[in-house]
Parts: structure tokens; sequence; C-alpha cells
């Protein structure tokens, strides 16, 4: 039975025009101008972070940082998981500036109340978490991703992560060029898992992973979580693989969301069962795609862990950056990590040889560990160009000598402290 009430967008849809919009939406191409950072915080006991928090706690401490006068988007991930989104900046210290500046007042509310935000990639203690957001979307995705085992809830419970947004890039061949930078951010996505992992606990326990989150996200719905296929032009390849990756709700006004099991979103334009879609439910399927690289006009980098102690997230934010958006700087970061691809094989990310190593072994890995000391030394300069102040370039060498030289990341050494 099709739902009722259901929101409309707009007329029917047709398969090409779908397509159509799919290429133009995904891909904007221009000068890199803009930067922007997402940043997912678990919710802890400030005196006892083992201390499980009651959701009815959780609940009332998160309402009372809904009125604050942020710049940043604040909003709730389904565990209560807090998180802080810039507005796009048009460079890098206005995003880290802003982004700051939200997390001292945010963190100032908290602490009266006895929670803290803690940067891990998993829950290191707490599992499972109960869901503490009701809400159709959330009800919708634990059924779907709940199919293929509990990932799906510890994913949207008990995981927290950085993500950047960087422009697409020129349309034109070169550095800066969309196409380069596609390939480079699915190649040298594999190395920010590496350098970054810092979730190899899980509930109380060893996963035997140095980024359990980037293993819970490959373990999930067979095409939800996957990039595309990498032999063509990336608006035909995202275009595709956005219609053909099964629905995870059809959205109704009244009543549950309708969960069908195996409907892609091209058999539902075909058929018009449930009832037909339109360009909202388009727009609104692509949110439910979680691959490590998500076009959203932008790219969307999804892949890093949370990072610990209060500005550890500026590191992997002025990183990417840097090798993004300096022309020299992407120019080798292009090179040190083209070598990955014959470890990546034919497989997309984050379901192939190279992602795995990436997760599994860190920079315990040879050939990502060679990749992030090249990647990290054409970051250095290049952080002073793209207008890095000293402590933010400070922050950046001091995380490459503690971790990246000796070949370990954040997980080592919460590994180390583990009970």
């Amino acid at each position: 039975m099709a739902p009722s009430g259901t929101p409309r967008g707009g007329p029917p849809l047709t398969e090409e025009a779908a397509e159509d919009l799919l290429r133009c939406i995904c891909f904007k191409t221009g000068p890199p101008r803009t930067v922007g950072a997402e940043l997912e915080w678990l919710v802890h006991d400030l005196r006892d972070p083992r201390e499980p928090v009651p959701p009815a706690r959780l609940t009332a401490a998160l309402d009372s940082v809904r009125s604050l006068p942020l710049v940043s988007a604040l909003t709730f991930e389904p565990g209560g998981q807090l998180e802080l989104s810039s507005r796009p900046a048009g460079s890098l210290m206005e995003c880290l500036d802003s982004l700051a500046s939200d997390l001292a007042a945010v963190r100032a509310a908290l602490a009266p109340l006895g929670l803290t935000l803690s940067g891990y990639g998993v829950d290191p203690w707490h599992a499972p978490r109960e869901r503490v957001l009701r809400e159709p979307r959330y009800d919708a995705m634990e059924t779907a991703l709940g199919r293929t085992g509990p990932g799906g809830r510890a994913m949207m419970c008990e995981s927290a992560s950085v993500q950047v947004c960087l422009d697409a890039g020129y349309e034109e061949p070169g550095p800066l060029g969309h196409l380069r930078r596609w390939e480079l951010a699915h190649l040298l996505g594999a190395v920010l898992v590496a350098v970054f992992a810092n979730s190899p606990q899980h509930g109380g326990r060893r996963t035997g992973w140095r980024s359990t989150r980037q293993a819970l996200w490959a373990g999930l719905d067979p095409r939800r979580t996957l990039a595309p296929p990498a032999d063509r032009e990336p608006r035909t390849r995202w275009a595709a693989h956005v219609l053909d990756t099964p629905v995870l709700c059809v959205r109704a006004e009244e009543g549950p969301w309708l969960v069908p099991e195996g409907l892609t979103f091209r058999e539902w334009l075909r058929t018009g069962l449930p009832r037909p879609a339109d360009a909202d439910d388009l727009r609104y399927h692509m949110t439910t795609l979680f691959p490590p690289v998500r076009p959203r006009g932008h790219l969307e980098l999804r892949m890093i862990d949370a990072q610990p102690g209060a500005d550890g997230w500026m590191v992997p934010v002025a990183l990417a950056t840097a090798v993004f958006e300096d022309p020299e700087a992407a120019e080798a970061a292009h090179r040190a990590v083209r070598p990955l691809a014959e470890l990546a094989g034919p497989e997309p990310a984050p379901r192939n040889p190279l992602w795995t190593r990436a997760a599994r072994d860190g920079l315990a890995d040879p050939a990502l560990h060679a990749a992030a000391l090249e990647v990290f030394a054409a970051a250095g300069p290049a952080l002073r160009r793209v207008g890095a102040n000293e402590p933010v370039r400070r922050a950046v060498d001091a995380f490459r000598e503690r971790y990246v030289e000796p070949g370990g990341c954040p997980a080592v050494e919460l590994g180390a402290s583990a009970p």
C-alpha cells in the first residue's frame, strides 16, 4: 500500500531527468574557494567517561545547548552524538576559527551539567548505545541497515568523525581539476584512514582494527557505503551509482515510512511504485548514501575518525585543505598516493584491500606509511601558502612527529591504555 500524505516536491521524475539532475548538481566545478568541516563528538560523563550517560540525562543536556548563538549548525546524531557543521568558509583559518569558537561555547555549556565532548571514532566503552533520536528517518535507517547485522546501529549511535568539505575543483585538467581531485580523494582517503585511526576499542574490548569505525562502515549495506567504480568520468559513474542503489525509505507525512527491500531508485522511477518519485525524493535518496567521498556539489571526505583532544580535529582539516587547495601540494600528494592504486585493485573503496589495510593496520603498513610521510612533507610548506597560522602549523608538525614519522596513529596510544 502506498504511504498516505506523501511529501511532494514536484511532478514525477523520469529516469533521463534524474540522470541529468545528478550530473548537474553533484560536481559543481570552478576555482576552489571554500572549505568546510563537520565535527561529530561523543558526549560522555565529565568525571568518568566510562560511566554511561542515561538517555534522559543526555537528551536534557542536548536540549540545553540548542539555543546557543553559534555560527555553525548544531545537530545531533541518533545516539546523542553532537555535530557542528561549519558554514562554507572562504579560507582555512575562517573555518577553523569559527568552529573553535563554537566548540568552546558548547563545552562551556555542557561542563556545568557534568558532561564533555570526547573525540573517538567509536565509543571505546559503551555498546550498544540506546538510540536517543526517535524520528522516522532513523527508524527507517535502523531497519534497513539492520538487515546486514549490528554494524548499522553501531554506526548510527556509537561513532563519530571529522568530515572535511572541499570544492570539486576546476572543469579543466590539472592538479586542481575535478578528475584529479576525485582520484586523489579515494587514494588519499585510505591514507587519512590510516593516519587518523582512533578507534581500536569498542564496547570495552579491543577489536583488532585501528579504525573500528571504518571497519563498521565497510561491513554495512552491500552498496550504500561504496564508492562508484573509478573507470569512467565521475559524473556518469556517480549518477548510475545513485540510481542503482536500493532506496532506504519512502517518506510519508503520516505513519511510519516504508522501508522497501532491494528496490533501487531506478526501479522506483520505472515502475512508479509504491508511488511516483520526484526530484525531492532523489535529493533525499542521495542523503542516504554513505560512500567515503560523497559529491554534493563539493566533495565531502567522510573517512576520518574523530580525534582526541580539544583541538586535535584541526590537524586533519588543515592537512586535507593544504593538499587539495594548493596546486604544488596537490601534485606532490597525487604522486605520493598514485602507487597505492595497485594495492587497491579493481574493487571500490572502502571494501578493497588498500582500505582494509588502512583500517586494520594503520601506518604499520609500509606502503601507507611511505605515502603518509610524503603527504605530510608536501603539506608543510603548503599550509603557509593557504594561510594557516603558526599554532595550526605547529599542531600539524607535532602530529607528524608524534605519530606519522614512527608509523603510529592515535589508535596506538588509545589501544595501549585499554584495560
